[in-house]
Order: C-alpha cells, then structure tokens, then sequence
C-alpha cells in the first residue's frame, strides 16, 4: 500500500471514533519512521501515543498527546508477510494507542519522569551533564531495554570482577534478534553511555549501550555516611 492511501485510510478510521475517545489527543499523524523492536526479530513498532502537555488553565489539568502511526513498520512488516492486513493492523494499532492516550491521562507522576528523561537525553545529546540514570525513567519494551523518543537503551549491568575486565574488549548484545558485538573503552567508567552504530534494521534514534558496574556493599556504605 503507498503511504498517501495508507494515511486517507487512517483519516477514514479517526473519523470512525468515538468522539469521547479523542478527547485530548491533539493530533494523530503517520510517520515514514521504521521503528524496530530492539530485541525481537521480526517486529516492529507499528504506533505509539506520546505525551506531550497539559490544557491551558481555563482546560483544567487535562493530558494532551499525539498519537503517531509508522507507515515504515506497517511496510516492513508487509515485505516479510504476503497475507498482511493493512487495514485489520492499522485499525488494531490506532484504537490501541488512543487507549493508551486515556491510561496516561491517569499516570501523571509516571510522565513527569519521562518528561524528566526526555530533557537529561537532550543534555546527553548536546555534551552536556546529565542525570546518569535517566534512561531507566524511560519507557519499558524489554527487560533491560528502555526507549527514550526514539532512543533505544540496553543496559549491561556487570559485576565489579567481570568489570574490570571487561574494559578493552568485545562486549555481545542482541538487536532484534541478532547478536552483535561492541568495543568497550578500557578502563570503563562506572557508567558507560556507548553510542552503537552498523546494527540491521537500524532504530529511529541512536542506539545506546550503558554498561555500568553493579553496585556493592562498599558502595552502599559510602552512600550511607
């Protein structure tokens, strides 16, 4: 399907909604983006809602969000299955991210750490300090792997022995499915953030490895004083 039909397609099913249903979603728009699943072959993320505001204040404390479909993953995911459903998964994926929109509207504290990770990725982006473990406010799509935007982050926790030897070396993660190898630094900082490029299907943002040392009592007892 060409992606101009794709989205009067997607036009056609908004218009289909019920009218309580889209309250504070202020857009929903297609993408071009292919977003794979970073760990699962053979998936990718056909949609998402993201928050982004609240209402003015004669709105009340209303959540606003827009919501997106990728017409990249409904492609790519079409090229792998010839009985691919445009329509069915289209119509799945739409009302599935408007439900999401209507659960954030009652997990504000949640947003606001994702609003929080949203502003230390752009520090990390620029250079610039930030909160070293903001990437685990993010969202959650494995164990071990969260999305900030269209950042992807794996964490790799080591023990202090496999720590220390691990800097200089090769260091083994899966990305959608495959198994890829990075060039740790050596000596490895307490919190690694490796940016990890050459990966197939590559992600919408940057794909990033934080390799970090696993907290001892030593450390807890330094925190503690």
């Amino acid at each position: 399907m060409r992606r101009r039909d794709f989205e009067a397609m997607v036009r056609r099913m908004v218009g289909e909604l019920p009218e309580g249903f889209l309250e504070g979603v202020v857009a929903i728009e297609v993408t071009g983006k292919t977003v794979p699943h970073p760990v699962r072959a053979d998936i990718y993320t056909l949609g998402e809602c993201v928050p982004h505001d609240f209402g003015g204040p004669d709105e009340g404390p209303q959540l606003r969000s827009t919501v997106y479909l990728h017409y990249g993953s409904f492609a790519a995911l079409a090229k792998i299955d010839s009985g691919f459903g445009w329509k069915e998964e289209a119509w799945e994926t739409l009302t599935h991210e408007v439900r999401h929109h209507l659960e954030w509207r009652a997990r504000v504290p949640e947003l606001e750490r994702l609003d929080e990770a949203a502003e230390a990725n752009y520090a990390r982006h620029d250079g610039e300090p930030f909160a070293p473990l903001f990437h685990l406010d993010g969202e959650r799509v494995a164990p071990g792997v969260t999305k900030v935007e269209d950042d992807v982050f794996i964490e790799v926790m080591l023990d202090a022995r496999v720590w220390k030897r691990a800097g200089g070396t090769p260091w083994p993660f899966t990305w959608h499915g495959r198994t890829y190898a990075a060039q740790l630094p050596a000596p490895l900082p307490d919190i690694l953030f490796l940016a990890v490029t050459g990966v197939e299907p590559a992600p919408a943002g940057d794909l990033v490895l934080v390799v970090r040392r696993r907290p001892g009592a030593r450390d807890l007892l330094h925190r503690a004083v």
